[in-house]
């Protein structure tokens, strides 16, 4: 029973290895311009997955996406001249990591905004509840302890004197 269940869990860990999508008819006779290609694929979103490398997407558009790329690189094309010919092509999008520029400025710097805003609105929240001393908190006012005088005195029995 044993060696059933072991070899269940080879064959499961074979079958759930990672796939690549890369195919193998994709792959540059280059290694160093095929390791160029890798590499800038893992920067280029896929349009049909969203949030996943044209290097890791099985999605017919990823592959043509990565073709392309490995076209531009053939054709003699530096990393930025490939990068610079899919953002014209598809837009600021197309990059996983987007560059910083005028229209991608709120990408940017909005988080840390909102990072700064709620680090500022708690310290005014601690700052502000520790700045009001403990004992005026707990300081009864004179209506306050005439009314529990009186709730104290209607729960005591007659003749038992105050505490």
């Amino acid at each position: 029973m044993t060696r059933v269940l072991h070899a269940l869990l080879i064959a499961a860990a074979v079958l759930v290895s990672p796939a690549y999508a890369v195919q193998p008819d994709e792959v540059m006779s280059d290694p160093a311009k095929e390791a160029r290609a890798r590499a800038l694929s893992r920067e280029y979103r896929c349009m049909v997955c969203q949030n996943q490398s044209i290097d890791d997407s099985d999605a017919p558009l990823a592959r043509d996406l990565r073709l392309l790329v490995r076209e531009r690189i053939a054709a003699g094309d530096t990393d930025s001249q490939v990068t610079d010919f899919l953002v014209a092509r598809y837009g600021e999008f197309v990059l996983l990591k987007p560059r910083v520029s005028r229209e991608t400025l709120l990408l940017w710097l909005l988080p840390p905004a909102v990072l700064a805003g709620g680090m500022l609105a708690l310290w005014l929240h601690l700052r502000r509840r520790s700045s009001t001393p403990r004992d005026e908190m707990l300081t009864l006012t004179p209506d306050e302890e005439a009314k529990i005088e009186r709730l104290l005195a209607a729960e005591r029995p007659p003749g038992q004197p105050k505490a």
